[in-house]
Order: C-alpha cells, then structure tokens, then sequence
C-alpha cells in the first residue's frame, strides 16, 4: 500500500507541481490541459489518452494547439499503474462520466487509507444540457468538480444534496478556453459567418442537409459575406460524439454545390473565430466561446427549440435565430444577465476568463509542512487580494485555494463516491468492467501489461491494428449503419 511521500519531501527543494491529465478525446484533451495551466501555472504536464474509439489523431491534438511534456495513450489500468508509481501531485480527468468513476474506484483500490495520493479533479467540457444527473453522480468522489459557470454550480450542488452527497467538491470556475481578443464590429453588416457545426446535432441526415444548404443558400443571397462550415473533424477521424453523417460527404450533393464565397474550413476555433463576424450553431459550445468575445451569435430555431438538440440550454440568452432572420440581416446580440449566469461575460465589460495566467510556478516540496502548496496559495490570496480592488480577477482564484489547501494537507482521505456496492450493486460493476476493473476497483487479470517494455516494432505492430480496428469502426458508423437503418425503414 503507497505511503504518504510527504514527510520525505521536507528538506527537498522546490519543484514545479506534477500534473497529469487523462483524456478520451480531443475536446477533452484542451479542456483538460487548459484547466491545469489554469490551476497550476508553471506544472510540469504529463498527458495521457485513454485508448477508445474517439482517441485523437496527431492532427487534431495539433489543431488544439496544448502541448504536454510527454504524451501516452493508455488503458485505464495502465493509467491507475502510472499515477502509483510516479505520484503526482494532481490529477485532472478529462473524461466521459463512466470513466471518471472507473478511475475513482481505481484510486480508492490503491490508497484505501488517508495518503499522499493526488488531488483529483474533474468537470465538463462544456453546455451541460443532458443527463444531468447521471454524469454529475459519476463524477462524484473527485476532491474538484469544477463547475462551469455559477448556474451550473447551483445546479451540481441540487443534485449531490438531493441524494445527500457531499457537494462541497463543486467549484464555480468557467471554461479554460474562454479567451482571445474583444470583438470589433467593422460595421454594421457581418462579412465573415462562421457556421459550427456538431457531430451528432441534429442526427439525420435530412435535417443536416437542410442546415448545409440554408448556410450556402445564406452565402448566395449575401455574396459579400464569406460563409465558413466550421467542421470538428476531418474524413476518418472521430470525435467525443459519433458522427454518422460527416457534412464532408454532405456538401457534395448540395443542390448546385457551394457557392464560391461558402467553403468547409478546419482549424482551432479559437483562430477561426478570430475573423468571425457572426456565429451560427445549433447548440455548439462554439457559442459560448463567441459570446465571450461579444461577437454576434446566433442559436437555430429552424429545427425547434428542444431538449434533444440542445439549444434550450439558450432560452433568454438573446440569441435564439432562424436562418429565416439571419438572411434578412438580424445579428443577435446575448443578454447580459444570462450572460453573466453562464460565466460568459463579454470582454468588454467583464474579462473574467480573459484574466492573465498567473505567472508563479506552483511547488511541490516540502508539502507535509505546508510550504509545497505556497505558490498555489500565494496566487490564490493574490487573486482574492486582487478581487476585493478589481472586479477583473481571475475566477480560478477559489479552485487554487481549494487546490492550495488540499496541497498543504499531509495526507488526503480516501476518494469516497456516491455510488458503490451499496448505492448502485447493480450499476456500478457494468461501469468498472467496461474498463476492465473489478468490482473493488483493482484491474482484472491482464488488464494492465507488466514486464518489459514491448519492443519498437511491437509498439508500431500494435498502433496499426489499433488505427486499423479504429477505422473499420467509423467505417461502420458513417457507412454501415445508416445503410441498415434506411433498409430497415422500407
């Protein structure tokens, strides 16, 4: 059993905190990273990706743009594995709800008692608009659930009270990605529309096409407005969300093709929104991050304002559209307070997000006698130093005092989820063997390799079959299974 490392720390010299960040998939990933630069400026980052059918390609962690100290892809044992033996001081999941809690169980197996164990922390990538309770109970047991905006902070801590769970884990912060430069209309007119695009909102193909052509048929009634389909992945590659109908293979059999001011555009949503005029989506998180810059965002209507599709989650933001209004020259504007509830407040008047990273490294030693969290701590009371004079602070301040906090402890207690044998007998071992964990949480037979490391043509070996296996996937999402679903409705 790990003992806590604490004490041996005393007299060893200061060290930037160790972080690792598990992810399932690229979204994920910059969500992950980019909430441990926020925690802890200066860390030294190790990133894993957990091995699964959405694992990002090399291009599409490039096109987020984080960068990580060493990156691993790994199974969840192989995971648990690496976080006994290289102790670090944070861990930050960045994952599906069922994965969080499998690596819970795992964490609570290897240190059942108080110890020198990371801090665990975990959240959302972004609009939480569906199994709100599910996921949020998932999540449990983690020291941080981070919450994204002081309307969802309400909410998670209605859920974990209501089944008489500990909520003091929820922490109000805002998405890590918030950012970028203020908006500056160059007129009254939009010149440059972007469309955002889902993977899997809306799911037929009938109403896909219908949005794909209404953003062409924008393009051909305004010729002096260049119209962007902002896509999330590229032929081949999958996402957090299955993609059945890529808007690739749709946008050749648009009616007349696209016109020429109307084009299919990749690359990081941040740059892209850089040149942006007007955002249009469905319910995209992509909305927010606009929002943020005060640029005008538009929310469909054209298919219904409903649960399924995600953009209730906007009703009295201002900014519920149709491509109907959209062509005849509306650019919406978002509602302040609704704004503010959400944590999006436009740069112009309230830079929250925008707030500078804090420059201080963040220590690790000596930790049991409270000085390896004091540069966590000393930019945690700079924050609340800084909010008492300026309401511009950084609104991480209470996620690195709690951070701070956990640091300066000798020991953590075990993590302690809502669901157990006790509370889900039923539910819980389907989730943990999903991952290839026992019902205590320690890994099954096999499931985490031991030994020597495999040799590089092995490695190699293995990468392949693993893109291989990952291709005749998708191969059956975009192609088989919507076949079988058009036979099956003759």
């Amino acid at each position: 059993m790990p003992v806590s490392n604490r004490s041996a720390q005393r007299s060893a010299p200061r060290s930037p905190l160790r972080v690792a960040v598990l992810a399932d998939s690229d979204t994920r990933w910059k969500w992950g990273a980019l909430t441990a630069r926020r925690l802890a400026p200066g860390h030294r980052l190790t990133g894993h990706l957990l091995r699964g059918r959405a694992t990002p390609t090399a291009r599409q962690l490039g096109e987020v743009g984080v960068r990580a100290d060493r990156l691993t892809e790994v199974t969840c044992a192989e995971f648990l594995a690496d976080i006994e033996r290289e102790r670090y001081d944070v861990v930050v999941l960045a994952l599906v709800g069922g994965a969080v809690q499998a690596v819970l169980h795992g964490v609570r197996a290897l240190w059942p008692d108080p110890a020198a164990r990371p801090v665990i922390v975990t959240g959302y990538v972004g609009v939480v608009y569906e199994k709100l309770a599910d996921g949020l109970l998932l999540r449990h047991g983690a020291d941080l659930v981070l919450a994204n905006s002081r309307h969802d902070a309400q909410r998670f801590r209605a859920v974990y009270e209501g089944v008489g769970a500990d909520a003091g884990c929820v922490t109000e912060t805002v998405l890590p990605f918030l950012g970028g430069a203020a908006y500056e209309p160059a007129g009254s007119r939009a010149t440059t529309v972007v469309f955002a695009v889902q993977p899997s909102v809306p799911e037929s193909r009938a109403d896909r096409a219908y949005l794909l052509e209404r953003a062409a048929g924008h393009a051909r009634l305004h010729p002096d407005r260049e119209v962007l389909v902002k896509l999330r992945s590229r032929p081949g590659e999958h996402t957090t969300h299955l993609e059945e109908q890529p808007y690739q293979r749709l946008a050749a059999k648009v009616p007349g093709g696209l016109p020429a001011n109307c084009r299919l555009a990749y690359g990081n949503m941040g740059e892209v929104l850089d040149g942006a005029d007007l955002l249009v989506t469905v319910s995209s998180t992509a909305a927010l991050e606009s929002l943020h810059r005060g640029i005008p965002t538009a929310v469909l209507t054209d298919l219904g304002i409903r649960e399924a599709l995600g953009n209730h989650h906007f009703l009295g933001s201002g900014c519920l559209a149709s491509w109907d209004q959209l062509d005849a020259g509306l650019l919406p504007q978002g509602d302040p307070e609704w704004l503010a509830a959400q944590g999006v407040a436009p740069l112009a008047t309230t830079p929250l997000a925008a707030a500078p990273l804090a420059t201080t490294p963040l220590a690790t030693a000596p930790r049991a006698a409270g000085a390896g969290a004091a540069d966590v701590a000393e930019a945690a009371a700079a924050d609340t130093a800084g909010a008492a004079a300026d309401e511009d602070a950084d609104v991480f301040a209470a996620a690195r005092a709690r951070l701070a906090a956990l640091l300066e402890l000798p020991g953590l207690p075990p993590v302690a989820p809502y669901y157990t044998l006790t509370t889900a007998p039923r539910y819980l071992p389907g989730i943990l063997a999903r991952h290839h964990l026992a019902a205590d949480g320690t890994p099954l037979p096999g499931a985490a390799r031991e030994g020597a490391e495999p040799s590089r043509l092995r490695r190699r070996l293995r990468s392949h079959l693993r893109d291989a296996a990952r291709g005749l996937y998708r191969h059956g999402v975009q192609r088989v299974a919507p076949l079988i679903r058009r036979m099956g409705e003759l």
